[in-house]
Protein backbone atom coordinates (compact mmCIF):
# COMPACT_ATOMS: atom_id res chain seq x y z
CA UNK A 1 0.00 0.00 0.00
CA UNK A 2 2.85 2.39 0.83
CA UNK A 3 4.33 1.87 -2.67
CA UNK A 4 0.96 2.61 -4.28
CA UNK A 5 0.54 5.79 -2.19
CA UNK A 6 4.05 6.96 -3.12
CA UNK A 7 3.33 6.57 -6.83
CA UNK A 8 -0.20 7.97 -6.91
CA UNK A 9 1.05 11.54 -6.53
CA UNK A 10 -1.89 13.94 -6.27
CA UNK A 11 -4.48 11.26 -5.48
CA UNK A 12 -5.74 11.38 -1.90
CA UNK A 13 -5.73 8.43 0.55
CA UNK A 14 -9.39 7.62 -0.10
CA UNK A 15 -8.77 7.38 -3.84
CA UNK A 16 -5.67 5.26 -3.24
CA UNK A 17 -7.64 2.84 -1.06
CA UNK A 18 -10.36 2.57 -3.69
CA UNK A 19 -7.73 1.90 -6.36
CA UNK A 20 -6.09 -0.76 -4.22
CA UNK A 21 -9.39 -2.56 -3.70
CA UNK A 22 -10.74 -2.40 -7.24
CA UNK A 23 -8.12 -1.89 -9.96
CA UNK A 24 -6.88 -5.48 -10.13
CA UNK A 25 -10.18 -7.30 -9.98
CA UNK A 26 -13.38 -8.07 -8.17
CA UNK A 27 -11.94 -9.80 -5.09
CA UNK A 28 -9.31 -8.81 -2.53
CA UNK A 29 -6.58 -11.26 -1.60
CA UNK A 30 -4.65 -11.26 1.66
CA UNK A 31 -1.50 -9.82 0.07
CA UNK A 32 -1.20 -7.67 -3.04
CA UNK A 33 1.07 -8.32 -5.95
CA UNK A 34 4.02 -5.96 -6.25
CA UNK A 35 4.05 -4.05 -9.55
CA UNK A 36 6.57 -5.53 -11.98
CA UNK A 37 9.76 -3.73 -12.81
CA UNK A 38 9.28 -4.54 -16.48
CA UNK A 39 6.41 -5.31 -18.80
CA UNK A 40 7.86 -7.15 -21.80
CA UNK A 41 5.45 -7.42 -24.73
CA UNK A 42 6.58 -9.82 -27.44
CA UNK A 43 4.67 -9.69 -30.72
CA UNK A 44 5.43 -12.18 -33.49
CA UNK A 45 4.28 -11.00 -36.89
CA UNK A 46 2.06 -13.61 -38.62
CA UNK A 47 2.20 -16.17 -35.82
CA UNK A 48 -1.04 -18.11 -36.24
CA UNK A 49 -2.49 -19.49 -33.03
CA UNK A 50 -1.96 -23.18 -33.79
CA UNK A 51 1.71 -22.99 -34.73
CA UNK A 52 3.16 -23.08 -31.20
CA UNK A 53 1.28 -26.29 -30.36
CA UNK A 54 2.14 -27.86 -33.72
CA UNK A 55 5.87 -27.45 -33.14
CA UNK A 56 5.91 -27.61 -29.31
CA UNK A 57 7.90 -30.86 -29.19
CA UNK A 58 10.66 -29.29 -31.27
CA UNK A 59 11.22 -26.25 -29.03
CA UNK A 60 14.03 -25.93 -26.51
CA UNK A 61 13.55 -25.21 -22.82
CA UNK A 62 13.90 -21.46 -22.58
CA UNK A 63 11.73 -19.91 -25.28
CA UNK A 64 8.20 -20.76 -26.39
CA UNK A 65 8.14 -23.84 -24.16
CA UNK A 66 8.93 -21.71 -21.11
CA UNK A 67 5.98 -19.45 -21.92
CA UNK A 68 3.63 -22.37 -22.60
CA UNK A 69 4.58 -24.20 -19.41
CA UNK A 70 4.77 -21.27 -16.99
CA UNK A 71 2.07 -18.91 -18.20
CA UNK A 72 -1.65 -18.44 -18.51
CA UNK A 73 -2.25 -19.67 -22.06
CA UNK A 74 -5.39 -18.57 -23.90
CA UNK A 75 -6.07 -21.19 -26.54
CA UNK A 76 -8.95 -19.37 -28.27
CA UNK A 77 -7.69 -15.81 -28.79
CA UNK A 78 -8.68 -13.74 -31.82
CA UNK A 79 -8.53 -10.34 -33.37
CA UNK A 80 -12.14 -9.23 -33.79
CA UNK A 81 -11.65 -6.76 -36.66
CA UNK A 82 -11.86 -7.61 -40.34
CA UNK A 83 -8.62 -6.27 -41.84
CA UNK A 84 -5.92 -8.39 -40.23
CA UNK A 85 -2.89 -6.43 -41.40
CA UNK A 86 0.28 -5.48 -39.53
CA UNK A 87 -0.49 -1.96 -38.35
CA UNK A 88 -4.10 -2.85 -37.55
CA UNK A 89 -3.09 -5.71 -35.27
CA UNK A 90 -0.21 -3.91 -33.58
CA UNK A 91 -2.35 -0.85 -32.86
CA UNK A 92 -5.11 -3.07 -31.48
CA UNK A 93 -2.66 -4.85 -29.16
CA UNK A 94 -1.23 -1.57 -27.88
CA UNK A 95 -4.50 0.36 -27.45
CA UNK A 96 -7.09 -2.27 -26.57
CA UNK A 97 -9.28 -0.53 -29.16
CA UNK A 98 -10.84 -1.61 -32.43
CA UNK A 99 -9.63 0.03 -35.68
CA UNK A 100 -12.85 2.05 -35.75
CA UNK A 101 -11.51 3.86 -32.66
CA UNK A 102 -7.71 3.77 -33.02
CA UNK A 103 -7.94 4.72 -36.70
CA UNK A 104 -5.42 2.29 -38.17
CA UNK A 105 -7.92 0.74 -40.61
CA UNK A 106 -5.22 -0.64 -42.89
CA UNK A 107 -1.54 -0.47 -43.75
CA UNK A 108 -2.56 2.17 -46.29
CA UNK A 109 -5.68 4.20 -47.00
CA UNK A 110 -6.73 6.97 -49.35
CA UNK A 111 -6.84 10.36 -47.63
CA UNK A 112 -10.05 11.90 -48.98
CA UNK A 113 -9.09 15.46 -48.01
CA UNK A 114 -5.87 15.40 -50.04
CA UNK A 115 -6.54 12.56 -52.47
CA UNK A 116 -3.18 11.06 -51.46
CA UNK A 117 -2.57 7.41 -50.69
CA UNK A 118 -1.42 7.35 -47.05
CA UNK A 119 1.03 5.05 -45.30
CA UNK A 120 -0.20 4.51 -41.76
CA UNK A 121 2.58 6.07 -39.64
CA UNK A 122 4.05 8.44 -42.21
CA UNK A 123 4.53 11.96 -40.88
CA UNK A 124 6.53 14.43 -43.02
CA UNK A 125 6.95 16.71 -39.99
CA UNK A 126 9.35 14.23 -38.36
CA UNK A 127 12.25 13.10 -40.54
CA UNK A 128 14.53 10.12 -40.02
CA UNK A 129 17.66 10.95 -38.06
CA UNK A 130 19.81 8.94 -40.49
CA UNK A 131 20.47 10.28 -43.95
CA UNK A 132 19.67 7.91 -46.83
CA UNK A 133 17.89 5.45 -44.54
CA UNK A 134 14.42 5.58 -46.07
CA UNK A 135 12.92 2.69 -48.03
CA UNK A 136 14.61 1.55 -51.21
CA UNK A 137 11.56 0.83 -53.36
CA UNK A 138 13.49 -1.15 -55.96
CA UNK A 139 13.75 -4.34 -53.94
CA UNK A 140 11.53 -3.76 -50.91
CA UNK A 141 9.17 -6.73 -50.43
CA UNK A 142 6.91 -4.68 -48.13
CA UNK A 143 4.98 -2.78 -50.81
CA UNK A 144 2.74 -0.85 -48.40
CA UNK A 145 5.74 1.27 -47.42
CA UNK A 146 6.03 2.42 -51.01
CA UNK A 147 2.90 4.52 -50.47
CA UNK A 148 4.92 6.82 -48.20
CA UNK A 149 5.88 10.13 -49.82
CA UNK A 150 8.47 11.01 -47.17
CA UNK A 151 10.78 9.26 -44.73
CA UNK A 152 9.07 10.84 -41.71
CA UNK A 153 7.48 8.58 -39.10
CA UNK A 154 5.47 9.21 -35.95
CA UNK A 155 2.46 7.82 -34.04
CA UNK A 156 0.40 10.95 -34.74
CA UNK A 157 -2.24 9.11 -36.80
CA UNK A 158 -3.03 6.71 -33.94
CA UNK A 159 -6.18 8.37 -32.57
CA UNK A 160 -6.17 7.03 -29.00
CA UNK A 161 -3.64 6.36 -26.24
CA UNK A 162 -1.68 3.12 -25.85
CA UNK A 163 -0.81 1.10 -22.76
CA UNK A 164 2.70 2.56 -22.89
CA UNK A 165 1.24 6.08 -22.91
CA UNK A 166 -0.91 5.34 -19.88
CA UNK A 167 2.00 3.79 -17.98
CA UNK A 168 4.14 6.83 -18.77
CA UNK A 169 1.48 9.23 -17.53
CA UNK A 170 0.70 7.12 -14.46
CA UNK A 171 4.34 7.35 -13.36
CA UNK A 172 4.56 11.08 -14.15
CA UNK A 173 7.03 10.34 -16.93
CA UNK A 174 9.30 8.12 -14.84
CA UNK A 175 8.55 4.92 -16.78
CA UNK A 176 10.81 4.08 -19.70
CA UNK A 177 8.75 3.04 -22.72
CA UNK A 178 10.34 1.55 -25.85
CA UNK A 179 9.30 -0.25 -29.02
CA UNK A 180 11.73 -2.20 -31.24
CA UNK A 181 11.08 -4.01 -34.51
CA UNK A 182 12.38 -4.57 -38.01
CA UNK A 183 9.15 -2.93 -39.23
CA UNK A 184 8.66 0.76 -38.49
CA UNK A 185 4.94 0.28 -37.87
CA UNK A 186 5.67 -2.64 -35.53
CA UNK A 187 7.84 -0.39 -33.36
CA UNK A 188 5.89 2.88 -33.54
CA UNK A 189 2.45 1.43 -32.82
CA UNK A 190 3.65 -0.29 -29.65
CA UNK A 191 5.81 2.57 -28.32
CA UNK A 192 2.81 4.86 -28.61
CA UNK A 193 2.88 8.64 -28.36
CA UNK A 194 4.96 8.89 -25.19
CA UNK A 195 7.55 6.18 -25.80
CA UNK A 196 10.58 5.83 -28.04
CA UNK A 197 10.64 3.66 -31.18
CA UNK A 198 13.50 2.11 -33.15
CA UNK A 199 13.24 0.09 -36.35
CA UNK A 200 15.50 -1.39 -39.02
CA UNK A 201 16.32 0.59 -42.13
CA UNK A 202 16.24 -1.80 -45.04
CA UNK A 203 18.29 0.67 -47.03
CA UNK A 204 21.15 1.52 -44.68
CA UNK A 205 21.21 -1.58 -42.46
CA UNK A 206 20.91 0.51 -39.28
CA UNK A 207 18.34 0.72 -36.52
CA UNK A 208 16.83 4.15 -36.95
CA UNK A 209 14.30 6.51 -35.43
CA UNK A 210 12.76 9.87 -36.30
CA UNK A 211 12.90 13.42 -34.99
CA UNK A 212 9.56 12.80 -33.27
CA UNK A 213 11.49 10.86 -30.63
CA UNK A 214 14.95 12.46 -30.52
CA UNK A 215 16.83 15.48 -31.81
CA UNK A 216 19.83 13.22 -32.30
CA UNK A 217 20.64 9.59 -31.65
CA UNK A 218 21.60 8.55 -28.13
CA UNK A 219 25.33 7.90 -28.15
CA UNK A 220 24.87 4.17 -27.64
CA UNK A 221 22.65 3.88 -30.75
CA UNK A 222 25.19 5.74 -32.87
CA UNK A 223 27.95 3.48 -31.53
CA UNK A 224 25.91 0.34 -32.18
CA UNK A 225 25.16 1.35 -35.76
CA UNK A 226 28.78 2.34 -36.31
CA UNK A 227 29.85 -1.24 -35.60
CA UNK A 228 27.63 -2.42 -38.50
CA UNK A 229 26.43 -5.64 -36.81
CA UNK A 230 24.04 -6.27 -39.70
CA UNK A 231 26.97 -7.10 -41.99
CA UNK A 232 27.88 -10.31 -40.18
CA UNK A 233 25.60 -12.38 -42.44
CA UNK A 234 27.34 -11.05 -45.57
CA UNK A 235 28.41 -13.89 -47.83
CA UNK A 236 26.72 -16.48 -45.59
CA UNK A 237 23.71 -18.75 -46.10
CA UNK A 238 20.56 -19.47 -44.14
CA UNK A 239 21.08 -23.15 -43.41
CA UNK A 240 18.84 -25.62 -41.62
CA UNK A 241 19.33 -25.73 -37.86
CA UNK A 242 18.85 -29.52 -37.60
CA UNK A 243 19.14 -32.52 -39.95
CA UNK A 244 16.46 -32.16 -42.61
CA UNK A 245 14.85 -35.54 -41.89
CA UNK A 246 13.93 -34.40 -38.36
CA UNK A 247 11.56 -31.67 -39.58
CA UNK A 248 7.82 -32.03 -39.91
CA UNK A 249 8.09 -30.57 -43.42
CA UNK A 250 11.50 -32.02 -44.15
CA UNK A 251 10.36 -33.60 -47.41
CA UNK A 252 8.69 -30.42 -48.71
CA UNK A 253 11.64 -28.13 -49.31
CA UNK A 254 10.76 -27.27 -52.89
CA UNK A 255 7.10 -26.61 -53.71
CA UNK A 256 5.97 -25.04 -57.00
CA UNK A 257 3.81 -22.42 -55.24
CA UNK A 258 6.67 -21.06 -53.12
CA UNK A 259 8.17 -17.73 -54.15
CA UNK A 260 11.40 -18.11 -56.07
CA UNK A 261 12.89 -14.79 -55.00
CA UNK A 262 15.84 -13.85 -57.18
CA UNK A 263 19.08 -14.66 -55.42
CA UNK A 264 17.34 -16.52 -52.58
CA UNK A 265 15.70 -19.52 -54.20
CA UNK A 266 13.16 -22.07 -52.97
CA UNK A 267 15.52 -24.59 -51.36
CA UNK A 268 18.07 -24.63 -48.55
CA UNK A 269 20.61 -23.21 -48.21
CA UNK A 270 19.34 -19.69 -48.97
CA UNK A 271 22.19 -17.23 -49.68
CA UNK A 272 22.07 -13.83 -48.00
CA UNK A 273 24.22 -12.20 -50.63
CA UNK A 274 26.83 -9.56 -49.90
CA UNK A 275 26.42 -6.46 -47.77
CA UNK A 276 27.42 -4.21 -50.68
CA UNK A 277 24.30 -5.27 -52.61
CA UNK A 278 21.07 -3.34 -52.03
CA UNK A 279 18.97 -6.51 -51.80
CA UNK A 280 21.07 -7.72 -48.85
CA UNK A 281 19.51 -5.24 -46.40
CA UNK A 282 16.32 -4.49 -48.25
CA UNK A 283 15.17 -8.04 -48.83
CA UNK A 284 17.31 -11.07 -48.04
CA UNK A 285 18.33 -10.22 -44.48
CA UNK A 286 14.74 -9.75 -43.33
CA UNK A 287 13.14 -12.73 -45.11
CA UNK A 288 15.11 -15.05 -42.86
CA UNK A 289 15.79 -15.61 -39.14
CA UNK A 290 18.61 -13.04 -39.36
CA UNK A 291 16.08 -10.21 -39.12
CA UNK A 292 14.83 -11.44 -35.75
CA UNK A 293 18.33 -12.16 -34.48
CA UNK A 294 19.37 -8.62 -35.33
CA UNK A 295 16.27 -7.26 -33.58
CA UNK A 296 17.23 -9.27 -30.48
CA UNK A 297 20.76 -7.86 -30.47
CA UNK A 298 19.46 -4.30 -30.60
CA UNK A 299 16.82 -4.95 -27.92
CA UNK A 300 19.45 -6.39 -25.58
CA UNK A 301 21.68 -3.36 -26.14
CA UNK A 302 18.74 -1.09 -25.39
CA UNK A 303 17.91 -2.95 -22.17
CA UNK A 304 21.52 -2.63 -21.04
CA UNK A 305 22.24 0.95 -22.05
CA UNK A 306 18.91 2.50 -21.06
CA UNK A 307 18.80 0.66 -17.69
CA UNK A 308 15.34 -0.68 -18.46
CA UNK A 309 13.72 -2.40 -15.48
CA UNK A 310 16.47 -1.29 -13.11
CA UNK A 311 14.36 0.44 -10.44
CA UNK A 312 11.00 0.17 -8.70
CA UNK A 313 9.14 2.10 -11.40
CA UNK A 314 7.60 -0.23 -13.99
CA UNK A 315 9.17 0.11 -17.45
CA UNK A 316 7.81 -1.19 -20.77
CA UNK A 317 9.60 -2.80 -23.69
CA UNK A 318 7.88 -4.04 -26.81
CA UNK A 319 9.84 -6.32 -29.14
CA UNK A 320 8.08 -7.16 -32.38
CA UNK A 321 9.70 -9.95 -34.41
CA UNK A 322 8.97 -9.65 -38.14
CA UNK A 323 10.73 -12.55 -39.90
CA UNK A 324 7.84 -14.99 -39.45
CA UNK A 325 5.71 -12.68 -41.59
CA UNK A 326 8.22 -12.28 -44.40
CA UNK A 327 9.08 -15.98 -44.50
CA UNK A 328 5.38 -16.87 -44.32
CA UNK A 329 4.58 -14.69 -47.31
CA UNK A 330 7.27 -16.28 -49.46
CA UNK A 331 6.87 -19.92 -48.49
CA UNK A 332 3.63 -20.33 -46.50
CA UNK A 333 3.28 -21.39 -42.84
CA UNK A 334 3.41 -25.10 -43.74
CA UNK A 335 6.86 -25.06 -45.28
CA UNK A 336 10.34 -26.13 -44.28
CA UNK A 337 11.44 -22.49 -44.29
CA UNK A 338 8.70 -21.39 -41.89
CA UNK A 339 9.36 -24.37 -39.64
CA UNK A 340 13.09 -23.68 -39.37
CA UNK A 341 12.45 -19.95 -38.90
CA UNK A 342 10.11 -20.71 -35.98
CA UNK A 343 12.70 -22.99 -34.36
CA UNK A 344 15.31 -20.26 -34.75
CA UNK A 345 12.87 -17.72 -33.28
CA UNK A 346 12.38 -20.04 -30.31
CA UNK A 347 16.11 -19.81 -29.60
CA UNK A 348 16.02 -16.04 -30.11
CA UNK A 349 13.22 -15.61 -27.58
CA UNK A 350 15.01 -17.92 -25.15
CA UNK A 351 18.07 -15.68 -25.47
CA UNK A 352 15.93 -12.60 -24.80
CA UNK A 353 14.35 -14.14 -21.70
CA UNK A 354 17.73 -15.22 -20.32
CA UNK A 355 19.03 -11.68 -20.76
CA UNK A 356 15.96 -10.19 -19.08
CA UNK A 357 16.40 -12.64 -16.22
CA UNK A 358 20.01 -11.53 -15.75
CA UNK A 359 19.32 -7.79 -15.98
CA UNK A 360 15.87 -7.47 -14.41
CA UNK A 361 14.76 -10.86 -13.13
CA UNK A 362 11.91 -12.86 -14.64
CA UNK A 363 10.33 -12.81 -11.18
CA UNK A 364 10.09 -9.02 -11.55
CA UNK A 365 8.84 -9.11 -15.14
CA UNK A 366 5.41 -9.60 -16.69
CA UNK A 367 5.62 -11.03 -20.20
CA UNK A 368 2.81 -11.12 -22.74
CA UNK A 369 3.18 -12.89 -26.09
CA UNK A 370 0.80 -12.45 -28.99
CA UNK A 371 0.68 -11.74 -32.73
CA UNK A 372 -0.63 -8.97 -34.95
CA UNK A 373 -2.45 -11.53 -37.13
CA UNK A 374 -2.34 -15.12 -38.30
CA UNK A 375 -1.84 -16.25 -41.86
CA UNK A 376 -3.45 -18.27 -44.63
CA UNK A 377 -2.08 -21.49 -46.04
CA UNK A 378 -0.87 -21.32 -49.62
CA UNK A 379 -3.66 -22.41 -52.00
CA UNK A 380 -1.25 -24.91 -53.55
CA UNK A 381 -0.74 -26.56 -50.17
CA UNK A 382 -4.50 -26.61 -49.48
CA UNK A 383 -5.21 -28.08 -52.90
CA UNK A 384 -2.75 -30.87 -52.13
CA UNK A 385 -4.82 -31.61 -49.00
CA UNK A 386 -8.10 -31.71 -50.97
CA UNK A 387 -9.35 -28.14 -50.32
CA UNK A 388 -9.84 -27.36 -53.97
CA UNK A 389 -11.67 -24.05 -53.52
CA UNK A 390 -8.49 -22.27 -52.43
CA UNK A 391 -7.41 -19.75 -55.06
CA UNK A 392 -5.63 -16.52 -55.90
CA UNK A 393 -7.79 -13.54 -56.85
CA UNK A 394 -7.05 -10.89 -59.50
CA UNK A 395 -9.07 -7.69 -59.12
CA UNK A 396 -6.65 -5.35 -60.86
CA UNK A 397 -9.17 -4.75 -63.65
CA UNK A 398 -12.11 -4.16 -61.31
CA UNK A 399 -13.43 -1.13 -63.22
CA UNK A 400 -13.55 -3.17 -66.43
CA UNK A 401 -15.64 -6.00 -64.98
CA UNK A 402 -18.73 -6.52 -67.24
CA UNK A 403 -21.14 -5.79 -64.40
CA UNK A 404 -19.40 -2.52 -63.53
CA UNK A 405 -19.30 -1.58 -67.21
CA UNK A 406 -23.05 -2.17 -67.42
CA UNK A 407 -23.62 0.18 -64.49
CA UNK A 408 -21.49 2.85 -66.13
CA UNK A 409 -23.55 2.54 -69.30
CA UNK A 410 -26.79 2.68 -67.32
CA UNK A 411 -25.83 5.98 -65.66
CA UNK A 412 -24.02 7.49 -68.63
CA UNK A 413 -20.55 7.34 -67.09
CA UNK A 414 -17.77 7.16 -69.65
CA UNK A 415 -14.90 7.50 -67.20
CA UNK A 416 -13.57 5.13 -64.61
CA UNK A 417 -15.94 5.08 -61.68
CA UNK A 418 -13.51 3.26 -59.38
CA UNK A 419 -10.81 5.71 -58.39
CA UNK A 420 -8.62 3.06 -56.77
CA UNK A 421 -8.69 -0.31 -55.08
CA UNK A 422 -6.41 -0.96 -52.14
CA UNK A 423 -7.54 -4.13 -50.49
CA UNK A 424 -9.84 -4.37 -48.67
CA UNK A 425 -11.25 -1.00 -49.74
CA UNK A 426 -12.76 0.16 -53.03
CA UNK A 427 -12.63 3.93 -53.48
CA UNK A 428 -15.11 5.51 -55.88
CA UNK A 429 -14.46 8.71 -57.77
CA UNK A 430 -16.68 10.98 -55.70
CA UNK A 431 -15.87 14.04 -57.77
CA UNK A 432 -17.07 12.24 -60.91
CA UNK A 433 -20.27 11.10 -59.20
CA UNK A 434 -20.93 14.66 -58.04
CA UNK A 435 -20.34 16.00 -61.55
CA UNK A 436 -22.84 13.48 -62.92
CA UNK A 437 -25.35 14.35 -60.21
CA UNK A 438 -25.41 10.75 -58.95
CA UNK A 439 -26.16 9.66 -55.41
CA UNK A 440 -22.95 8.04 -54.03
CA UNK A 441 -25.02 5.90 -51.67
CA UNK A 442 -26.95 4.38 -54.58
CA UNK A 443 -23.81 3.76 -56.65
CA UNK A 444 -22.04 2.19 -53.66
CA UNK A 445 -24.89 -0.24 -53.12
CA UNK A 446 -25.20 -1.17 -56.78
CA UNK A 447 -21.47 -1.81 -57.20
CA UNK A 448 -21.31 -3.76 -53.94
CA UNK A 449 -24.21 -5.93 -55.07
CA UNK A 450 -22.47 -6.68 -58.37
CA UNK A 451 -19.14 -7.38 -56.69
CA UNK A 452 -20.74 -9.98 -54.42
CA UNK A 453 -21.62 -11.95 -57.56
CA UNK A 454 -17.97 -12.10 -58.65
CA UNK A 455 -15.84 -15.19 -58.28
CA UNK A 456 -14.05 -15.34 -54.94
CA UNK A 457 -15.94 -12.51 -53.20
CA UNK A 458 -18.01 -13.47 -50.16
CA UNK A 459 -19.17 -10.01 -49.15
CA UNK A 460 -18.98 -6.42 -50.35
CA UNK A 461 -20.18 -3.89 -47.78
CA UNK A 462 -21.06 -0.28 -48.70
CA UNK A 463 -19.77 2.19 -46.13
CA UNK A 464 -23.05 4.10 -46.25
CA UNK A 465 -24.82 1.05 -44.82
CA UNK A 466 -22.22 0.80 -42.06
CA UNK A 467 -22.81 4.46 -41.20
CA UNK A 468 -26.56 3.99 -40.99
CA UNK A 469 -26.41 0.64 -39.20
CA UNK A 470 -28.36 -1.12 -41.95
CA UNK A 471 -26.48 -4.41 -41.99
CA UNK A 472 -27.57 -7.76 -40.57
CA UNK A 473 -25.87 -8.71 -37.32
CA UNK A 474 -23.54 -11.49 -38.44
CA UNK A 475 -19.96 -12.37 -37.40
CA UNK A 476 -18.57 -11.07 -40.69
CA UNK A 477 -20.43 -7.77 -40.70
CA UNK A 478 -19.56 -7.20 -37.04
CA UNK A 479 -15.85 -7.51 -37.90
CA UNK A 480 -16.24 -5.14 -40.84
CA UNK A 481 -18.04 -2.62 -38.62
CA UNK A 482 -15.25 -2.77 -36.03
CA UNK A 483 -12.84 -1.90 -38.85
CA UNK A 484 -14.89 1.09 -40.04
CA UNK A 485 -13.70 4.64 -39.46
CA UNK A 486 -15.75 7.10 -41.55
CA UNK A 487 -12.81 9.44 -42.14
CA UNK A 488 -10.40 6.75 -43.35
CA UNK A 489 -12.30 3.74 -44.63
CA UNK A 490 -13.09 3.34 -48.32
CA UNK A 491 -16.51 3.28 -49.96
CA UNK A 492 -16.87 -0.51 -50.16
CA UNK A 493 -15.27 -3.15 -47.93
CA UNK A 494 -14.45 -6.38 -49.79
CA UNK A 495 -14.30 -9.78 -48.06
CA UNK A 496 -12.95 -12.62 -50.15
CA UNK A 497 -14.23 -16.15 -49.75
CA UNK A 498 -12.36 -18.36 -47.31
CA UNK A 499 -8.92 -19.41 -48.62
CA UNK A 500 -9.12 -16.89 -51.48
CA UNK A 501 -6.89 -13.83 -51.63
CA UNK A 502 -4.74 -11.56 -53.75
CA UNK A 503 -1.12 -12.71 -53.84
CA UNK A 504 0.31 -9.94 -56.01
CA UNK A 505 2.45 -7.70 -53.79
CA UNK A 506 3.05 -4.92 -56.28
CA UNK A 507 4.60 -7.16 -58.92
CA UNK A 508 5.90 -9.92 -56.64
CA UNK A 509 3.75 -13.04 -56.51
CA UNK A 510 3.89 -14.51 -53.01
CA UNK A 511 2.79 -17.92 -51.76
CA UNK A 512 0.33 -16.59 -49.21
CA UNK A 513 -0.79 -13.54 -47.28
CA UNK A 514 -3.19 -12.39 -44.55
CA UNK A 515 -5.73 -9.63 -44.05
CA UNK A 516 -9.07 -11.46 -43.99
CA UNK A 517 -11.62 -11.84 -41.16
CA UNK A 518 -11.47 -15.63 -41.46
CA UNK A 519 -10.24 -17.66 -38.50
CA UNK A 520 -6.83 -18.51 -39.94
CA UNK A 521 -6.04 -14.77 -40.01
CA UNK A 522 -7.71 -13.77 -36.73
CA UNK A 523 -6.44 -16.66 -34.58
CA UNK A 524 -3.34 -15.73 -32.55
CA UNK A 525 -1.57 -16.91 -29.39
CA UNK A 526 -2.01 -14.99 -26.15
CA UNK A 527 0.18 -15.98 -23.20
CA UNK A 528 0.81 -14.05 -19.96
CA UNK A 529 3.77 -15.05 -17.78
CA UNK A 530 5.01 -13.46 -14.57
CA UNK A 531 5.12 -13.49 -10.79
CA UNK A 532 1.65 -14.17 -9.42
CA UNK A 533 0.31 -15.32 -12.79
CA UNK A 534 -0.73 -18.95 -12.60
CA UNK A 535 0.28 -21.67 -15.02
CA UNK A 536 -3.04 -22.61 -16.59
CA UNK A 537 -4.73 -23.19 -19.92
CA UNK A 538 -7.90 -21.23 -20.71
CA UNK A 539 -10.25 -22.37 -23.47
CA UNK A 540 -12.87 -19.61 -23.44
CA UNK A 541 -12.73 -17.11 -26.30
CA UNK A 542 -10.95 -13.84 -25.67
CA UNK A 543 -9.94 -11.00 -27.98
CA UNK A 544 -6.75 -9.05 -28.50
CA UNK A 545 -8.43 -5.86 -27.29
CA UNK A 546 -8.30 -7.49 -23.84
CA UNK A 547 -4.49 -7.31 -23.55
CA UNK A 548 -4.03 -3.58 -22.98
CA UNK A 549 -6.68 -3.23 -20.23
CA UNK A 550 -5.27 -6.34 -18.53
CA UNK A 551 -1.74 -4.90 -18.52
CA UNK A 552 -3.19 -1.64 -17.21
CA UNK A 553 -4.75 -3.52 -14.32
CA UNK A 554 -1.46 -5.31 -13.60
CA UNK A 555 0.39 -2.02 -13.08
CA UNK A 556 -2.60 -0.06 -11.70
CA UNK A 557 -2.91 2.60 -14.41
CA UNK A 558 -6.08 3.47 -16.25
CA UNK A 559 -6.81 1.66 -19.53
CA UNK A 560 -5.99 3.39 -22.83
CA UNK A 561 -8.57 5.95 -23.91
CA UNK A 562 -10.19 3.92 -26.70
CA UNK A 563 -10.16 0.55 -24.97
CA UNK A 564 -13.21 -1.61 -25.56
CA UNK A 565 -11.62 -4.83 -24.29
CA UNK A 566 -12.06 -6.38 -20.86
CA UNK A 567 -9.56 -7.30 -18.18
CA UNK A 568 -8.70 -10.99 -18.19
CA UNK A 569 -9.56 -12.35 -14.72
CA UNK A 570 -7.41 -15.46 -15.19
CA UNK A 571 -4.31 -13.24 -15.38
CA UNK A 572 -5.31 -11.05 -12.45
CA UNK A 573 -6.48 -13.81 -10.12
CA UNK A 574 -3.00 -14.55 -8.84
CA UNK A 575 -1.47 -17.96 -8.30
CA UNK A 576 -3.32 -21.17 -7.59
CA UNK A 577 -3.41 -20.49 -3.83
CA UNK A 578 -5.72 -17.55 -4.45
CA UNK A 579 -9.33 -18.05 -5.59
CA UNK A 580 -9.86 -17.14 -9.25
CA UNK A 581 -11.90 -14.07 -10.05
CA UNK A 582 -15.49 -14.72 -11.11
CA UNK A 583 -15.99 -14.91 -14.88
CA UNK A 584 -19.41 -13.29 -14.53
CA UNK A 585 -18.87 -9.55 -14.57
CA UNK A 586 -20.94 -7.05 -12.60
CA UNK A 587 -23.36 -5.00 -14.66
CA UNK A 588 -21.11 -1.95 -14.35
CA UNK A 589 -18.36 -3.70 -16.35
CA UNK A 590 -20.47 -5.28 -19.09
Amino acid sequence: MKRIMERCGPFGPASVLLLALTCVGCTVTESRREPPRLVLQITVDQLRGDLLRRHADQFGQGGFRYLLEHGTVFEDAHHRHANTETIVGHATLSTGADPSAHGMVGNIWLDRSSGVLTYNIEDPDYHLLSADADVDTKTEIDPTQRAARSDGRSPSRILVSTFGDELFMFTAGAAKVFGVSVKDRGAVAMAGHAGKAFWFSKKSGEFVTSSYYYDEYPAWVADWNEKRPSTRWSGADWKLTHPQETYLFGERDDRPYETDLAGFGRTFPHPYGNADESKYYNTLLTVSPAGDELTLEFAKELLEREDVGSDSVTDYLSVSFSSTDYVGHLFGPSSLESEDNLLRLDRTIADLLRFVDQKVGLDKTVIVLSADHGGAEAPGYLNEQGLNRAQYIDLNALDREPAIQALKTQFGIGEEIVESYHHPYVYLDRELLSKKGLDPTLIESLIAAEMTKMNGIALAVPSSRLTRGELPDTPLTDKVLRNFNPKRSGDIYVVFESHSFINDMDGLSVATTHGSPWTYDSYVPVIFVGAGIASRTVHRRIHTVDLAPTLSAVVGCKPPSGTSGRRLPEVLAGNSRNPPLPLTRPASER
